[in-house]
C-alpha cells in the first residue's frame, strides 16, 4: 500500500470534503451561528410613551414573574422587563452578546431577572470623529469590529438608515440592524423579524451544502 492509498483519520464535525492534493478527507470547520448584540434601554426597558400612549404607565412585573428579584440597591426600572424575554432569546439559534452602557451590570442586575446565562459583553472604544462627522451611530463600527467577520444583529432604539448602508458596505457577511421603538421595547413583531432573518440564514446555509 503506498502512501497515498493511506486513510486518514477526521472528526465528524464540520463538512467532509476531498483534500485536493491527495484525495483523503479533510473537514471544514461549522460555521459559527450569528451574533446577537442586545442594547438595554429600549429593547428591554421600555420609555418614553405618553399617557396617551400607555394611559395606566408601564407595567412591572415582581418575584412572581421574574427568575431572581434584582435586589434593592438595583435600578428599579428593571422591574419593567418582561421575564418572558428571557426563554424567547435563548432559544434564538444565536450567540447573545451584551451591547449597552450597562456594560458588566446587565450580566449582574439583567441576566438573573431574565434567567439568562453571563453573556459576553461588548467593551465600548472611544467614538472616532469620522462617525460623528457622517453621522454614525457611536456603536456601529465597534460592533462590525467585534463581530469579525461574523453574521449579526444588532438590535438598538437608536439604529438609522445611515448605520445600515454603512455596515452593508463595510461587513463581508450578512447583517440584521433592528431598531426597537423605546416606547414598547421588544414585540411580538420584533421577534418576528429576528426570526425571520435568522430562518434565512439557516436556509442559505442548508441549500450551500447540496
Amino acid at each position: 500500500m503506498g502512501p497515498l492509498a493511506r486513510a486518514i483519520s477526521v472528526p465528524t464535525v464540520g463538512t467532509a470534503e476531498p483534500h485536493p492534493g491527495y484525495g483523503a478527507v479533510v473537514t471544514t470547520p461549522a460555521p459559527q451561528p450569528p451574533l446577537l448584540f442586545l442594547d438595554v434601554d429600549g429593547p428591554l426597558i421600555p420609555f418614553g410613551a405618553t399617557p396617551d400612549q400607555l394611559p395606566h404607565g408601564y407595567p412591572t412585573y415582581d418575584t412572581r414573574h421574574g427568575h431572581q428579584h434584582p435586589g434593592p440597591d438595583t435600578n428599579p426600572l428593571i422591574t419593567r422587563i418582561n421575564p418572558a424575554y428571557g426563554p424567547r432569546l435563548l432559544a434564538l439559534p444565536c450567540t447573545l452578546v451584551w451591547a449597552t452602557t450597562w456594560m458588566a451590570d446587565a450580566n449582574d442586575c439583567i441576566a438573573p431577572w431574565l434567567g439568562l446565562p453571563q453573556l459576553p459583553v461588548v467593551d465600548w472604544p472611544d467614538p472616532e470623529d469620522d462617525d460623528r462627522t457622517h453621522g454614525l451611530h457611536w456603536k456601529t463600527r465597534a460592533l462590525r469590529d467585534r463581530a469579525a467577520g461574523r453574521p449579526y444583529i444588532w438590535i438598538d432604539d437608536e439604529i438609522t438608515e445611515r448605520d445600515r448602508t454603512w455596515t452593508a458596505a463595510h461587513h463581508p457577511a450578512r447583517s440584521l440592524l433592528h431598531r426597537v421603538d423605546p416606547r414598547f421595547g421588544l414585540t411580538d413583531d420584533d421577534f418576528a423579524v429576528i426570526e425571520r432573518w435568522l430562518r434565512a440564514g439557516q436556509n442559505r446555509a442548508q441549500n450551500s451544502e447540496l
